[in-house]
């Protein structure tokens, strides 16, 4: 949504010699309030331990995409804010995706996802989005439970802020709780001196919010009495009545927002007095009242916001330009702006593991897709939030909403959404703070991508001012060599890069006069400049506690089906294994197997293991930081986590995987560390006799030398430092389960069962959304999002059959 200024003065103004103090507020909110915010779209509500988490995250700055950043932190946490995994995100025009891998032995219990690119530290940490995930493991001794609580308390809010004598002034009543909200709620207005005779009753739209309007007299004190369906009672007090000020009602149509003005007992009446409409932290409306007038009313038109929706604060100023009244309102709440997918054609079938596809038309101007489709298994409860209360809502307030998704659902009731936006307050500025000349202190700015400071070092002494080499190496390509002359304090920059596999970086520098070039005594080190923050605030409290679980416990059907799908991941996997074994057996002896009998001793030797051999094979390490690094995804059933340290701890079909280096037990650290020349055999086992799951490291032994090319013998030396950059997604798997399958799946229970953050249009081909069906689903759920070059919304939620 683009940002027009539309000024309406509803008499003359004489021009101005000089700005005023708001004029200067104006101009200090439209420099430095730019503010983003992020929403996090997983495939599914709840998971269980040893599930992988697939997200897709969208970051905006305002309605649009936001152009402001290249880089997103996820990050995985538990409830007492340890850091489980982290990712570091690319976005591209706003978005960018990812996945957590959850492990099998992760307890029950509530984790939270937070996400925030480093611009957004600049401002309040509790805009940054975190999203609670339940996670379930029957393992557990503890489960998780609903808590059924009555413990909330309610608020009265009048509109605009002000309570005056006899004007007809409409009230939200709000809801809050640590918990959960009760069904259903009401109440009445009573007069103190009166209190057995309502002046109005109420009833609620939602678990949030009700409205009602009275009448108020001076001198009188009036109250709310609230009752929820379970009998709770709160009595709360409604503002003094005062005999002055300024009353500001507010309505939203199709045509746009029209609000009226009344002053009370004013001196100059409303004479001076100036109408301020922002949307994002930017003027989308001005008005000035330059008459002796005690009322006046006008409609903003629906294009301050292009035609779009959104919310838009409204804001009074007296003569002095002090802030009088304020009250937000929703542009066009009855017509929401969104598209729908264009599907040209559609191939479903309810049979068990058939193939089904979905072709979206290649004429749209729609491009690029997020697409989503899960079983829809019949149980109709409306989701509790989603891309579209993210963006108008949820992500621009940090007090807690129940279910903000129903205010843009296809049956919302508006006047509920009007009601809760009167208790909200717009807090990502305050206009009494920039009124005063408060701006925001940027200590990050928004980078380009990753930056990194490099520290040349020869003979332990920094190299200032210095002529240098390095050799950039990405993954398996070729190094590319690069001049640089350090800074006065020694440092070289790499900024702005984009890349998702191991950079070596390493350091050459000029032989001295009569001395040949070495690199013995030069060291290097590379340090990240684009970092993450930790986390000093609280999580946000939730509807669930952790009890002790029952002996005979009985799981939640989708927990059941997680489980059982981990399960047929693994029985694929052991396939997948016992193949490649196969394979082996019918092979002469070969030099691998030779180095396994020299270097392997009883129980640590297997058939069921995956060795790579280090002395006879040239396995390209050179671009790998450890061997942990140059282990991902090159066996199946292989992965790995990061621990709290930031090193990779290996997995095997879900389980930690137990380490040993030259068949002595120890940890990843110890491996970690070591250079990855000096390595002679790796030996993956899965599930043999008293080892069990396990991961074998073997050194060089004797005369034996690593088979490594001449372009990877740089990493002997101390010149080198590896870079980690934005992690890669993983690929989501496309199951086809087949019924002839040595796997032998029994039932195939998979809830998602396609997911593409990144569906693109093809020259060739229309956008193809093609995946198997489970062996239950009927119906499907489809989710697809999208946005054109001008960031206009497709938000197509769809039932198919």
């Amino acid at each position: 949504m683009k940002n027009i200024f539309f000024l309406l003065f509803i008499s003359a103004v004489q021009p101005a010699l000089a700005q005023t103090k708001l004029e200067k507020a104006i101009t200090s909110l439209e420099n430095n309030y730019e503010q983003e915010k992020v929403y996090i779209l997983t495939d599914k509500s709840q998971y269980a331990a040893g599930d992988q988490i697939w997200f897709k995250s969208f970051v905006f700055d305002g309605y649009n995409r936001s152009v402001l950043s290249t880089t997103l932190f996820v990050e995985l946490y538990d409830v007492d804010k340890k850091l489980i995994d982290w990712k570091t995100v690319l976005l591209t025009n706003g978005e960018g995706s990812g996945d957590f891998k959850l492990k099998e032995d992760l307890p029950e219990q509530i984790y939270f996802v937070r996400a925030y690119t480093p611009y957004m530290t600049n401002f309040n940490e509790d805009f940054q989005i975190v999203k609670t995930i339940p996670v379930y493991n029957p393992s557990s001794t503890k489960t998780l439970e609903i808590v059924k609580s009555t413990d909330w308390f309610a608020k009265a809010f009048p509109e605009g802020r002000t309570f005056i004598n006899g004007v007809p002034t409409k009230f939200a009543v709000r809801l809050s709780s640590n918990t959960s909200l009760p069904e259903n709620w009401s109440g009445k207005v009573i007069d103190t001196q009166n209190p057995n005779l309502p002046v109005t009753t109420f009833t609620s739209f939602d678990k949030n919010v009700a409205s009602f309007t009275i009448t108020p007299a001076s001198g009188k004190k009036y109250q709310a009495i609230i009752q929820d369906n379970a009998g709770k009672k709160q009595t709360i007090d409604l503002p003094e009545v005062v005999n002055n000020g300024v009353s500001l009602q507010v309505s939203s149509s199709k045509d746009g927002i029209k609000y009226s003005l009344k002053g009370i007992n004013l001196k100059q009446q409303l004479q001076n007095y100036k109408i301020v409409g922002t949307i994002n932290n930017h003027l989308a409306y001005r008005a000035n009242i330059n008459q002796l007038i005690n009322e006046a009313s006008s409609l903003i038109p629906t294009k301050i916001s292009n035609g779009a929706n959104g919310i838009l604060q409204l804001a009074i100023f007296d003569e002095q330009d002090n802030l009088v009244a304020q009250r937000l309102c929703f542009i066009k709440p009855n017509n929401l702006k969104i598209e729908k997918a264009d599907i040209i054609s559609k191939n479903l079938k309810i049979t068990p593991r058939s193939f089904n596809s979905i072709d979206l038309s290649p004429e749209s101007y729609f491009k690029n897709y997020t697409v989503l489709v899960s079983e829809n298994d019949g149980n109709n409860t409306p989701e509790e939030e989603n891309l579209l209360s993210g963006l108008w809502l949820t992500g621009d307030f940090t007090s807690k909403i129940d279910s903000p998704a129903q205010y843009f659902s296809n049956n919302a009731n508006s006047e509920a959404l009007d009601a809760l936006l009167i208790s909200e307050n717009w807090n990502r500025f305050d206009w009494n703070s920039v009124l005063n000349g408060s701006v925001p202190s940027i200590k990050n700015n928004s980078q380009k991508f990753l930056s990194y400071r490099v520290k040349p070092l020869k003979n332990n002494a920094m190299l200032k001012d210095t002529n240098v080499t390095l050799a950039l190496k990405l993954g398996k390509n070729e190094p590319t060599v690069n001049l640089f002359k350090t800074d006065q304090n020694g440092y070289v920059y790499l900024d702005n890069l984009s890349f998702d596999e191991p950079l070596s970086v390493s350091l050459f520098v000029n032989a001295e006069k009569d001395k040949e070039s070495s690199t013995d005594n030069l060291f290097v080190t590379v340090e990240p400049l684009v970092l993450p923050t930790p986390f000093k605030g609280n999580f946000p409290t939730t509807k669930y506690r952790l009890v002790t679980a029952a002996a005979n416990r009985k799981l939640a059907p989708t927990i059941s089906r997680a489980i059982n799908t981990q399960k047929n991941i693994k029985k694929t996997e052991n396939v997948d294994v016992q193949i490649e074994e196969v394979k082996l057996i019918g092979k002469k002896k070969d030099p691998k197997e030779e180095l396994d009998k020299q270097l392997s001793t009883g129980m640590f030797s297997s058939i069921n293991s995956t060795i790579f051999d280090f002395v006879n094979e040239d396995q390209h390490v050179g671009g790998s930081n450890n061997i942990f690094d140059w282990l991902q995804g090159r066996a199946a059933g292989l992965t790995f986590q990061r621990d709290n340290s930031g090193v990779n701890v290996p997995y095997i079909r879900g389980s930690q995987a137990k380490l040993y280096l030259d068949e002595v037990q120890t940890d990843p650290s110890m491996i970690a560390s070591l250079p990855v020349t000096n390595i002679a055999m790796v030996k993956i086992i899965k599930g043999a006799g008293l080892i069990g799951d396990a991961v074998l490291i073997y050194t060089m032994k004797g005369n034996m030398k690593s088979k490594s090319n001449e372009s990877e013998k740089a990493t002997q030396n101390n010149n080198l430092a590896i870079v980690k950059g934005y992690d890669k997604p993983s690929e989501f798997p496309i199951e086809m389960i087949d019924n002839d399958s040595p796997a032998k799946i029994e039932n195939d229970t998979r809830e998602t069962l396609y997911w593409n953050p990144n569906l693109f249009d093809s020259d060739y081909v229309p956008p193809r959304i093609k995946f198997f069906n489970n062996d239950s689903a009927k119906q499907y759920k489809m989710l697809i999002i999208s946005f054109d070059e001008d960031d206009n919304l497709l938000y197509d939620q769809e039932i198919l059959k």
